[in-house]
């Protein structure tokens, strides 16, 4: 067979990675019974798709052989090609991976105790162009699917044997600018069919795109949300984070206001641009007015523009200006210092940039 032949004839079969589990289970059971096999077999080819991820259908031992060829011939299991791995000194590791067009996402693995938090990516690059990030920087390819976000997760859990207690999407690309794909990916990740993963230990992080947040708001299970400020006032947003234009920030703080479960502030610290006393109290209001934990930032030296990070110190005393002000405050830590650790940082190191290509802002966001 060509590859071309090859080529069209995957497509022509279903993946099972790109649907919930909830309709891969009775999609799967007519399947069996419709060749003779009993309904239970459905459930042993569910729980390895994600719960314990085979790497293909011929793994399945428990399965008779002729029911594994059938299952071959008529769906598939794409994986993500590891294209690079690198491990801190901190445990912190991060994977490059290569999607089956050629394009190239990120993946952190951040173990810390019994917790190992996963960062994944949403879309291939990024059309926001935030000044203080790499992804940014390297333009926006295209949204990713179900199997290529969730898929990131079932790569690591093969590559490590090891499952994520914690799902951050803070990797590459604005989640709610895909919301079509979150969504799916968010049941698969958390349905005790698909990963398992506590509701509360998965958060999507946004820039603020409104249609998206009242979508997520929509779901009944407790996800979390963590907003992207870094700057207390719509001027100095707009400098930063072009995406202000559209989603002013009095907006973006009333939609959190109206989310029902805890919101987090991420702010990223940039010397002598977000980082006064004046901007400290100006944020610690805007948490007020919506309840939210306030996430201080490091940046990472690896990050985009000719920014300096805010000095330890600076970070020390602008949290306790907040904390003053009576809202709970942290201090990320900074992991993988010695990897290419900045969120698309290792992207563009190993592929380089491409011209930024704008996005419709909109596009994949479907609110009921």
């Amino acid at each position: 067979m060509t590859h071309e032949a090859s080529k069209a004839a995957a497509s022509d079969r279903l993946n099972l990675l790109d649907v919930a589990p909830l309709e891969a289970d009775p999609l799967l059971r007519a399947f069996a019974l419709e060749h003779g096999e009993k309904p239970f077999r459905a459930t042993q080819v569910v729980q390895h798709l994600w719960r314990a991820p085979r790497s293909d259908f011929q793994e399945m031992r428990e399965l008779p052989a002729p029911f594994r060829n059938l299952l071959e011939q008529n769906f598939t299991m794409p994986r993500l090609e590891v294209s690079t791995r690198q491990l801190s000194t901190d445990g912190t590791e991060k994977f490059l991976f290569r999607l089956s067009d050629g394009e190239h996402i990120e993946t952190v693995s951040i173990p810390e105790g019994p917790r190992l938090t996963l960062c994944i990516s949403s879309q291939a690059g990024c059309a926001l162009q935030c000044s203080f990030c790499a992804t940014g920087a390297m333009g926006f390819a295209r949204n990713l699917r179900p199997f290529e976000i969730a898929g990131q997760v079932r790569e690591v859990i093969m590559l490590t044997g090891r499952k994520p207690t914690n799902i951050v999407f803070m990797g590459m690309g604005e989640p709610l600018m895909n919301w079509k794909a979150v969504d799916t990916t968010l049941t698969i990740l958390n349905d005790e069919l698909g990963l398992g993963i506590g509701a509360r230990h998965i958060t999507v992080s946004t820039v603020g795109v409104l249609p998206g947040i009242v979508a997520l708001s929509k779901r009944p299970e407790q996800f979390r949300l963590a907003l992207s400020i870094h700057a207390p006032t719509d001027e100095l947003r707009r400098q930063l984070m072009p995406i202000n234009t559209k989603y002013p920030l009095a907006d973006v703080i009333d939609a959190a206001k109206e989310f029902d479960r805890r919101v987090t502030f991420e702010y990223v610290m940039l010397g002598g641009v977000n980082d006064s006393r004046d901007h400290a109290i100006m944020l610690a209001e805007l948490a007020r007015r919506c309840r939210a934990f306030v996430n201080l930032i490091p940046l990472h030296p690896g990050g985009a523009g000719n920014f300096t990070p805010t000095t330890p110190h600076g970070i020390a005393v602008f949290a306790r200006i907040v904390r003053s002000q009576g809202i709970e405050v942290a201090i990320r830590k900074s992991r993988g210092m010695d990897i290419a650790a900045a969120c698309g940082q290792l992207r563009v190191e190993r592929l380089g940039r491409r011209p930024p290509v704008g996005a419709d802002e909109d596009s994949g966001v479907h609110v009921a």
